[in-house]
């Protein structure tokens, strides 16, 4: 009787998890620019064998020159195929490995602390984290990274009762780091820390675990080719920390402060090696601060839910009581949690954006995880606090209503305001504009599209459903801008372009349909049609020229 009220408990989890991920996940929120990207390559390799720009079966797609690792286009290539180019296609991937996850934290904790109770609050957290709902909700690469490295770190401590789990555990790994840049660095410092904790462990079967590490090398031989071969470094040196000029010009500023350049000390202590640590070591600690994870969350809105921190504020309270409690326990298994814990933003500490919620989004497992001991905890210290016995209860209640009222006030801030008040947070109104488009754009010569918005040319290719075969040799990437990005301005009649000038505009483009943002478009030309964000605003205006 008891385990089917176990199975029932973590079925209704799983359905919560679900129904949390998948509802109108098709429409809300609108599909961003590497959505687009991840879909219309999948399409261009199921009608061509060749990605968007004419590159056969990548192991890295080349883009918008930001080189995306490709394991995610992969896996919504069957998706396409079965249900077409859409949103559904490209999102299921993501939202239903999100579901396999809060499964995998619940397995995970009882490998790790056989406690049934632990595993079920931790897997109902992360099943209602905002921070994990957010990036599950999308096609997001991220989202799939962080189910294999929980996967890879689960199938790792099975394999201590069933060594042929290295196996599994090594692919798991290394298919993390075909699918998202940040694993790259997580991956192998987790592989040390386990290394490093469960040594003991692993000398038990220690020929079963350097072959599946032979196989792990294997596995990772075509992506080391393929990394030294193309220009995907070249991303890094875009976003990364060393792209960013700010200690560059307070080590110019620091020196100027002193009377003497040239002198040692002088050099010794003001130097981009000095200031770019620092600058490091901020961008680490950004990652903890309460501001961040309990009430504001990062400040690119595509990340983020007006009001609400990567998690709830309630959250705060079990963090600190389950980090005493684990300080407590002689449980060595809470190391490789701390550890994860600790080295989780260590990726998004190498970026000059920070704190990013979505280079650090494998952090949500370790802290989930340590919240959901503190919430065990401090219910149960209460509990036997409580004599009478009929009263036990509640704390269970008093915990249970809190996190639903924070639940509940996230959820009213998802649905009824992120659209609203961070309008910019993804690509609302390009949609609606395509359709409009594709109607009319036979009477016109050429289609011209404002280029403010993210990469307009792959949404366009997106919901055109545009031939990849008629699009791959004939259109050109522009050279790439201050973070590493370039875009296509023309194909076909499309063209992508600043409308600023609209005099200049007006004169090059005629019997053309011009597209603008509200600032772009003046109400006294001929406007045919306005489309508007979710909040009432206008997003484009359409003027027939």
């Amino acid at each position: 009787m008891k385990k089917h009220i176990n199975k029932l408990i973590i079925i209704a989890i799983l359905l919560l998890a679900f129904a949390l991920r998948f509802y109108k996940l098709n429409s809300y929120p609108a599909l961003n620019a590497d959505e687009a990207a991840i879909g219309y390559n999948a399409y261009s390799l199921i009608q061509t064998g060749k990605d968007e720009h004419g590159n056969s079966w990548p192991i890295q797609f080349q883009s918008f020159n930001d080189y995306k690792p490709g394991l995610y286009v992969y896996l919504v290539m069957p998706f396409i195929k079965v249900l077409g180019l859409n949103e559904w296609a490209v999102r299921i991937p993501g939202a239903f490995l999100g579901v396999v996850t809060v499964y995998v934290v619940y397995l995970l904790i009882k490998e790790l602390f056989p406690k049934e109770k632990f595993a079920y609050i931790a897997s109902l957290l992360l099943a209602i984290s905002p921070w994990h709902i957010h990036f599950s909700r999308g096609g997001w690469e991220v989202n799939v990274a962080t189910f294999l490295i929980s996967l890879g770190i689960y199938l790792f401590i099975k394999a201590f009762k069933f060594p042929k789990n290295y196996f599994f555990s090594i692919i798991s790994f290394c298919l993390s780091l075909y699918t998202y840049h940040a694993a790259r660095i997580i991956v192998p410092l987790l592989g040390f820390g386990l290394l490093i904790i469960y040594w003991r462990e692993i000398g038990k079967n220690i020929k079963t675990f350097i072959l599946s590490l032979i196989l792990g090398i294997i596995i990772l031989i075509p992506l080391g080719i393929d990394i030294t071969k193309s220009d995907s470094m070249s991303r890094f040196s875009g976003v990364g920390l060393l792209a960013d000029a700010g200690p560059i010009s307070k080590v110019n500023e620091q020196r100027g402060e002193h009377s003497n350049l040239d002198n040692l000390l002088t050099k010794l202590f003001h130097n981009k090696v000095v200031n770019y640590s620092l600058a490091f070591i901020e961008n680490y600690s950004e990652h903890f601060h309460g501001e961040y994870l309990f009430l504001s969350g990062e400040d690119i809105q595509r990340n983020k839910v007006p009001e609400t921190g990567q998690l709830f504020l309630i959250e705060l309270v079990f963090l600190i009581a389950g980090l005493i409690f684990i300080l407590r326990s002689d449980d060595k298994n809470w190391r490789i949690i701390i550890y994860w814990f600790l080295i989780s933003p260590l990726a998004a500490a190498l970026t000059f954006q920070s704190p990013h919620a979505l280079r650090s989004q494998n952090m949500v497992i370790p802290i989930t995880i340590i919240i959901g001991y503190g919430v065990l905890g401090v219910v149960n210290l209460l509990m036997n606090m409580i004599k009478k016995k009929k009263l036990k209860f509640i704390p269970v209640l008093v915990v249970s209503l809190l996190l639903v009222w924070q639940f509940g006030m996230y959820l009213h801030m998802y649905w009824v305001h992120m659209a609203k008040e961070y309008p910019y947070s993804s690509q609302y109104g390009v949609k609606e504009l395509v359709e409009y488009v594709s109607e009319n754009q036979d009477r016109f010569k050429n289609i011209v599209v404002t280029d403010r918005y993210d990469q307009p040319y792959i949404l366009f290719l997106f919901y055109l459903k545009y031939p990849p075969k008629d699009f791959q040799y004939k259109h050109s990437l522009t050279p790439r801008d201050q973070y590493g990005f370039s875009t296509v301005r023309e194909f076909d009649k499309y063209v992508f372009i600043s409308i600023n000038d609209w005099d200049k505009i007006r004169a090059e483009y005629r019997d053309s349909l011009v597209v603008g943002t509200d600032e772009e478009i003046f109400d006294e030309t001929n406007i045919v049609k306005v489309i508007n964000f979710p909040n009432g605003q206008p997003v484009f205006k359409v003027v027939a020229n």
